[in-house]
């Protein structure tokens, strides 16, 4: 990771801060914002001086090909604040490139990581008390890049904006989440953009998952695109089976995003001698499994997230309830993660981050 103090950074400081007015304990996740925001534009070949302003709207043309196309692709990162005051990242690098492999399959110019990590730190030293110490609070960072060429013709900009907002954040989900698992919608498709994390991807979910609110489930279990017959992930989270002791989780293809919190979980599971077995899952396995009382556990991994359990799941018009546990792996993962990420427990694998 290339932090270059060497970087010009282009820094307008608001006025005045909006922190005073926040209600840090009711956070509505993602609608509050930071008093600054990054922003770096790409034009005639190259991007250019990245710039850290005040938070506000931005001006672009009605014909900027991001609302005609779609080339859009963003990531989600958190920042956490430990008791001596020092701000970390979570494997920021993977963040990084993630979003770099998106842009390239959305025809969009890869950001330099130099900028990427001088700039992010930048940002996060001047809005450092958005970043609240304790167990559960962090800093939600939002990189996302955007086509704003004007013009309507079907190809990709030659203009971009590769922007950095930040939201103070509690958890994502609160009380309990029930999925269902999908029979006739998909989330994406072989040679598709699954793996991306393009904008498109969630705004085709909306639809569907609204249709399954409406229901009583918070959100669906995707099946595969061919025959609907195999789970692959959640609208914002990785998926996670137990049966009996054993946890379950389906590969990383064209179609299911390579989950940061999904690969750490599974290291972590590796070296706590959990078996992980990570395969298809047919949704068949997964309802005899609840049927013959040995499916002890579904959980979700993801940013927001982070490790979220399933206390229920619908399919074909039956409701199926998963057992209370106390000794619930989804719990066993959390605690370990958060410890990790909030620099009160051994980082053994070098994820975290220091702000400097």
């Amino acid at each position: 990771m290339k932090n270059d103090p060497t970087i010009d950074i282009d820094i307008k400081r608001a006025p005045t801060s909006k922190i005073d007015s926040i209600d840090f304990e009711n956070l509505k996740f993602g609608y509050i914002f930071t008093d600054h925001m990054m922003t770096c534009d790409y034009e005639n070949g190259s991007w250019q001086t990245p710039k850290i302003m005040p938070y506000g709207p931005i001006s672009m043309e009605p014909s900027a090909k991001v609302f005609h196309y779609g080339q859009a692709v963003f990531e989600g990162m958190k920042a956490f604040k430990d008791d001596q005051d020092q701000i970390w990242m979570f494997r920021p690098k993977d963040n990084f490139n993630r979003i770099n492999i998106s842009a390239k399959r959305m025809a969009i110019p890869e950001f330099p990581e130099d900028y990427f990590f001088t700039a992010l730190d930048a940002l996060l030293k001047m809005d450092k008390d958005w970043i609240k110490k304790g167990f559960g609070n962090s800093l939600y960072i939002r990189p996302f890049v955007i086509a704003t060429e004007p013009g309507v013709s079907a190809s990709p900009g030659t203009n971009y904006k590769f922007m950095i907002i930040c939201s103070p954040a509690k958890s994502y989900y609160n009380g309990e989440v029930r999925v269902k698992f999908s029979e006739n919608y998909s989330r994406a498709a072989d040679g598709g953009v699954g793996f991306a994390k393009a904008a498109g991807n969630y705004g085709a979910q909306f639809y569907p998952t609204n249709l399954a609110k409406e229901e009583g489930y918070q959100q669906i279990i995707w099946t595969d695109a061919n025959t609907h017959s195999f789970l692959e992930e959640a609208g914002t989270m990785n998926i996670f089976f137990r049966i009996n002791d054993t946890l379950i989780t389906t590969p990383t293809n064209d179609r299911i995003l390579d989950g940061i919190t999904r690969k750490s979980l599974i290291a972590l599971a590796e070296e706590n001698n959990i078996n992980v077995e990570i395969r298809k899952v047919p949704v068949q396995e997964i309802l005899d499994a609840a049927k013959e009382g040995i499916l002890k556990e579904i959980f979700g991994t993801g940013t927001a997230a982070t490790v979220n359990p399933i206390s229920g799941f619908g399919y074909k018009g039956d409701k199926h309830e998963l057992p209370k546990l106390t000794d619930s792996y989804a719990t066993f993962f959390k605690d370990k993660l958060m410890k990790i990420q909030y620099n009160l427990a051994e980082d053994k694998h070098g994820w975290r981050y220091l702000v400097k």
